[in-house]
């Protein structure tokens, strides 16, 4: 995640004797978003900076010298990745709690909504990724920057817009800063609450039950030591042991899930509009990969793979989609209404010695990937701060304790709500249907209005449907949410 500085307006005077707004991007502010270099490890400032003029309307700033620009060629990439490595960032990027909470979203929504609204959801998401993409590099080519981040994609959407969309450019990156940190900040607690819950149960059935309020507490301190690590490339190993045990896990449990299975009649095809709700934040929060979509894209050796029916980002997806629908669907055919508990691994057989080393495995899994998570809002909330501290060593201990300070709130919120599947559900439902359904239309709308939205206007039209459809989940997802946290026996 790059450093989220923002973009400084300045004001010139053109040969008419007009003022011109004109944008001004340090050169450290467009690297790869995929840096394995912690932001605070860099000491050096750049003196090249590039101003750029951004005062004229969006489709009438067509010269020929932007046209031209491409900026997939004028990207420099000191170690790109394949489109196998990218795959594989994807994957893991789509496929972790959630996939494991798709025998409840089922529960909620019934195995034939379940089915058509996964894919269906999965089919809206991926869209909403492709139209992230389209419009970054739109922007990009406008700007005639290489790349850029999600937020700065919503800053230029507003400031090479129309005069009245200007004045939101500073809110537009902000509010989205926001809902990136307040999800991964969710998915944190939702890690956390995740290995405390598969360890009580595994302690539980070999020794003794202790509260879940335990284990959260003791796995605060090696979540705080390991979230000291500032460097990425430092906890590949840990990711790549991650990516195994997930694998490991999943195969071991469908091996679980495929046997004996039930009738279909014994589990309901359609659940009750009031459990609705529930299914939506699961499944968008299950779906929410698209904070990683624009880094994955930009640190690519071939860029132009990405997009496209068979790129990428459609194939990677339709993975995720077949997988979830595989999960849900006989992960509730096995269990029925039992499979409440947010996690598929809960389910399993507790007497035996395989189930539970799924369960460990998981756990393990998951605690090893919250540092993943951790680094993108980290990265938001710490500049800022660093900027206010005078000396370096001021900033040495004030991100060590900036560290500690945000992994100890995600533990104080996972042990509030101590429900892995209430917590997805409003996650999901709350910040998640922002980022995936809500803004990526807004933005698109923004960067080609009014010239560039289709005959009829039909983008336009799609778009508006796309954030109904993303702001109603939001407001019935988290109200049920909230009801679900708040009365859990209701």
């Amino acid at each position: 995640m790059c450093d989220e500085t923002p973009l400084r307006p300045l004001t010139s005077v053109n040969s008419n004797g007009h003022s011109t707004n004109k944008v001004k991007m340090k050169s450290d502010e467009k690297r790869p978003l995929l840096d394995n270099e912690s932001q605070s490890d860099s000491t050096e400032v750049q003196n090249d900076d590039t101003v750029l003029d951004l005062s004229k309307p969006i489709n009438t700033a067509g010269s020929t010298k932007v046209a031209d620009y491409n900026p997939i060629l004028n990207r420099d990439l000191e170690h790109p990745t394949s489109n196998f490595d990218t795959m594989i960032h994807l994957l893991k990027g789509n496929i972790g709690t959630g996939i494991l909470a798709m025998p409840d979203a089922f529960r909620n929504s019934g195995w034939l909504v379940g089915i058509i609204g996964i894919l269906f959801m999965g089919a809206i998401c991926t869209h909403c990724m492709h139209m992230l993409v389209e419009c970054a590099h739109e922007l990009c080519r406008r700007t005639q920057l290489p790349f850029l981040s999600f937020a700065e994609v919503a800053e230029l959407a507003f400031e090479t817009g129309s005069e009245t969309s200007k004045k939101y450019a500073k809110v537009a990156k902000s509010v989205i800063n926001v809902f990136v940190c307040v999800t991964q900040i969710g998915f944190c607690c939702v890690y956390f609450v995740f290995v405390a819950a598969n360890l009580h149960d595994i302690v539980k059935h070999y020794f003794v039950d202790i509260n879940v309020h335990w284990y959260l507490f003791i796995i605060l301190f090696p979540m705080v030591f390991i979230n000291w690590v500032k460097n990425l490339k430092y906890l590949t190993p840990v990711s790549l042991f991650a990516a195994i045990l997930t694998v490991s896990g999943l195969i071991i449990t469908f091996v679980y899930v495929l046997q004996d299975l039930p009738k279909i009649e014994t589990i309901n095809a359609v659940s009750t509009w009031v459990q609705l709700p529930l299914f939506f934040g699961t499944a968008i929060y299950a779906f929410e990969g698209i904070g990683m979509v624009l880094p994955l894209e930009n640190n690519m050796k071939t860029p132009q793979d990405f997009g496209g029916w068979t790129g990428v980002l459609n194939t990677g997806m339709v993975i995720v989609a077949c997988l979830y629908t595989a999960v849900g669907f006989f992960g509730y055919l096995k269990y029925g209404d039992i499979a409440k508990l947010g996690s598929i691994t809960l389910y399993l057989p507790p007497e035996e010695i395989l189930a539970q080393s799924v369960r460990l495995m998981m756990a393990v899994a998951i605690f090893l990937s919250y540092c993943l998570q951790f680094y993108v809002p980290f990265n938001v909330i710490w500049p800022p701060l660093r900027g206010k501290l005078p000396t370096e060593k001021w900033r040495y201990y004030g991100e060590y304790a900036c560290r500690t300070v945000l992994v100890i709130i995600t533990f104080l919120l996972a042990t509030a709500i101590p429900n892995i599947g209430s917590v997805i559900s409003l996650v999901g439902a709350v910040s998640s249907s922002a980022l995936a359904l809500i803004f990526p239309p807004l933005i698109e709308i923004v960067t080609f209005y009014p010239n560039k939205l289709g005959k009829n206007n039909w983008i336009l039209w799609k778009d508006i449907f796309i954030m109904l459809f993303g702001f109603v989940g939001f407001l019935f997802g988290s109200y049920v949410s909230i009801l679900n946290i708040v009365y859990p026996e209701a």
